[in-house]
């Protein structure tokens, strides 16, 4: 079983820059490859980024591509999305997630068992 808890939410204008981090426990982290997804109002939720247990292997959905790094500190059991160039149409609910131990990164949602509270990033014009 693993517990995720989020920080870093926050109100940010157009064109700035906010760090999410996500702070697991519960069982070995870096045995998991994590995930951010993201749900704006009234959508579905949509793949964001997905990391790799080593880190060595990220992936990212096209509308975040080049502005968004996913990153994680196994020593500090922690996950990062460091969001730049923010725009308003990212603004949404930010969950981490982790799927079952040994899965490789994927952007199915559906693969995900493990969910933070989310965490509320709005981006101004």
């Amino acid at each position: 079983q693993v517990q995720l808890v989020e920080s870093g939410g926050g109100l940010v204008q157009a064109g700035g820059s906010l760090r999410l981090s996500c702070l697991a426990s519960g069982r070995t982290f870096s045995s998991y490859a994590m995930g951010w997804i993201r749900q704006a109002p009234g959508k579905e939720r949509e793949f964001v980024a997905a990391i790799s247990w080593s880190g060595a292997n990220a992936y990212y959905a096209d509308s975040v591509k080049g502005r968004f790094t996913i990153s994680r500190d196994n020593a500090k059991n922690t996950l990062y999305l460091q969001m730049s160039s923010l725009k308003p149409e990212d603004t949404a609910v930010y969950y981490c997630a982790a799927p079952v131990a040994d899965n490789p990164p994927t952007p199915i949602i559906s693969h995900y068992d493990y969910w933070g509270q989310g965490t509320q990033v709005t981006v101004s014009s």
